[in-house]
């Protein structure tokens, strides 16, 4: 019994173990501290989430119960990137995942649902379900993990554009353009880190991948603010949602957040 404890508990600190995960970006190990693996990707990825979460709770661009949703998820991600361990590679993609489903259940707008699901709580339960199926599946190959997530990212951009082709508000349009956008850039980064890494390695500038954290947070920012005030605008119209970008409304790159024009009070209904 003893054997069978001391083999579990050693297997255990295994996955917490630096570099027990098998990924590892592009990035130079140990470069600047002996205590973080990768020094660039963690500082930014902190950093970039932390101001992004001040910037909501000052703000309020994102509704309150999904705005510290991300935080989590950020700390898990500057925990993998300080360790590559496989704990930490695990609680990041799936504190991702369930984030996602999150969104999914809450704001995948209602006209877009299978046609043999008419209420957004089934729907939900669809989605809880898939959810913990994939995270479980996740545990089969991690190595695919982050692969799958960015299919996840393929579905919101091909619902929103659904969405923007009856849409006429240029407020809306800018948005969510600028969401895709600012997607494009990121995702670009993250292939070129993955898949091109001798290349940059011989430039001597091995962070992409960190470029990708920030740019994704400013992304995450833009597109979920714009699938609020969708959500807003077809589920509860009575509030009135209009777009607003701080610090100043005609800058082409601002703070978008949701201003409701209407003062009854009114509930969503699920």
């Amino acid at each position: 019994m003893m054997m069978i404890w001391f083999y579990s508990s050693e297997k255990m600190t295994g996955l917490f173990a630096y570099e027990s995960s098998d990924l590892d970006w592009c990035e130079d190990n140990y470069r600047h501290s002996e205590n973080i693996v990768e020094y660039f990707n963690t500082v930014k990825m902190y950093l970039s989430e932390t101001t992004l979460q001040l910037t909501c709770l000052l703000y309020s661009c994102i509704e309150r119960g999904i705005n510290m949703c991300p935080l989590p998820t950020g700390l898990f991600s500057a925990y993998f990137h300080m360790t590559l361990s496989f704990m930490g590679q695990m609680l990041d993609e799936l504190s991702i995942l369930w984030v996602l489903g999150l969104c999914y259940g809450l704001w995948f707008p209602r006209r877009l649902f299978p046609s043999f699901i008419k209420d957004r709580t089934t729907f939900s339960r669809l989605v809880m379900m898939i959810t913990v199926v994939t995270t479980l599946c996740s545990f089969v190959k991690p190595t695919a993990n982050a692969y799958l997530l960015n299919c996840f990212a393929l579905h919101i951009i091909y619902s929103l554009g659904l969405e923007m082709r009856i849409c006429t508000d240029p407020k809306v349009l800018r948005l969510c353009w600028s969401a895709v956008g600012l997607w494009v850039l990121a995702i670009s980064c993250w292939i070129s880190d993955r898949f091109g890494c001798s290349f940059w390695q011989k430039l001597n500038f091995c962070y992409l991948h960190g470029i990708w954290h920030i740019l994704i947070v400013m992304a995450v920012a833009y597109a979920s603010t714009l699938i609020a005030y969708l959500d807003a605008n077809y589920e509860i119209p009575s509030s009135l949602p209009s777009l607003q970008y701080w610090p100043n409304d005609n800058w082409v790159l601002g703070l978008p957040y949701i201003v409701l024009k209407g003062t009854t009070k009114t509930q969503k209904i699920f």
